[in-house]
């Protein structure tokens, strides 16, 4: 009788004891940490650098006689009525500054300002020989060409297309030269502006932020002391416009020479390049 008990006592203590175990918490493994990936986002301010090629469309310099003399002068053809003076060519280094604003991180609408400065240093130097043989020799330059523009575009994660507008500047020379033949090719009339112009400049581009993985960062070279978050590449058209100028041509080195002249410049063009950008921490 007292075996049996104990027996039966044993049983329920080892049932009781497996019911605990039950009860106690499974050693899993731990769930994984979810880390959210970055979204990029254009606010920042960036600085950068182009190059890119000129096509003028500076149209003909047109020349008037401003007294009875010179005016049958250019209606005789002795002189320029007008000459067409457009060059194309590669654009030097140049550079710029701006910043961007996203208003919603991946994509979103974006704004921002620019100001930018390219020398270009483009020439063009026609010459005229009238049947006289009478030579006019012209000049037409534009050294620099500067804007400062906003921006507006949208931006689809990391590539941001763009509209761009505002104001232009560059430093240009017009010079107009009249030799006669006939008293030995002396300088009969002269004229010249060398200055600043100011205009307009407008057109869009495309900027695309290069992944923080790519291979292309390697050119990050920035980043290592300015702590620069992306570098962007950029492609970009724009039409500059800085006016016109009349300038007096008289005054050559022949005394005899009666009246002046009066030559019209003009200064137009199109501009596209491209180039990259550092971009830094927006606020």
């Amino acid at each position: 009788m007292i075996k049996t008990l104990l027996l039966a006592s044993a049983a329920s203590a080892l049932l009781a004891g497996a019911a605990s175990a039950a009860d106690l918490p499974r050693r899993a493994a731990p769930p994984p940490v979810f880390t959210a990936v970055p979204v990029f986002t254009w606010s920042g301010f960036y600085i950068g650098t182009q190059t890119g090629y000129v096509i003028t469309d500076n149209g003909p310099i047109r020349t008037q006689g401003n007294d009875a003399f010179t005016r049958n002068n250019v209606q005789q053809g002795f002189r320029p009525a007008q000459i067409r003076s457009d060059v194309d060519g590669l654009t030097s280094l140049g550079g710029g500054i701006g910043y961007n604003y996203q208003f919603t991180p991946g994509s979103g609408f974006v704004v921002g300002f620019e100001a930018d400065a390219t020398w270009t240093d483009i020439s063009k130097r026609p010459v005229y020989f009238s049947q006289r043989q009478d030579p006019a020799a012209f000049r037409q330059t534009l050294d620099w060409l500067g804007t400062v523009r906003g921006r507006l575009g949208y931006a689809f994660d990391r590539v941001f297309v763009y509209g761009t507008g505002g104001f232009a500047y560059g430093n240009v020379l017009y010079r107009s030269r009249f030799f006669s033949l006939a008293a030995g090719n002396p300088l009969a009339y002269t004229g010249q502006f060398d200055g600043v112009e100011t205009g307009f400049a407008y057109g869009g581009g495309i900027e695309y932020a290069i992944p923080t993985d790519s291979f292309l960062n390697r050119f990050n070279f920035i980043g290592s002391f300015l702590k620069a978050d992306a570098v962007t590449l950029k492609a970009e058209y724009l039409h500059y416009d800085l006016g016109s100028r009349n300038v007096l041509v008289a005054g050559g080195l022949l005394p005899a020479a009666p009246g002046s002249y009066t030559s019209r410049f003009r200064t137009e063009g199109d501009l596209i390049r491209a180039g990259f950008n550092y971009k830094f921490s927006g606020f």
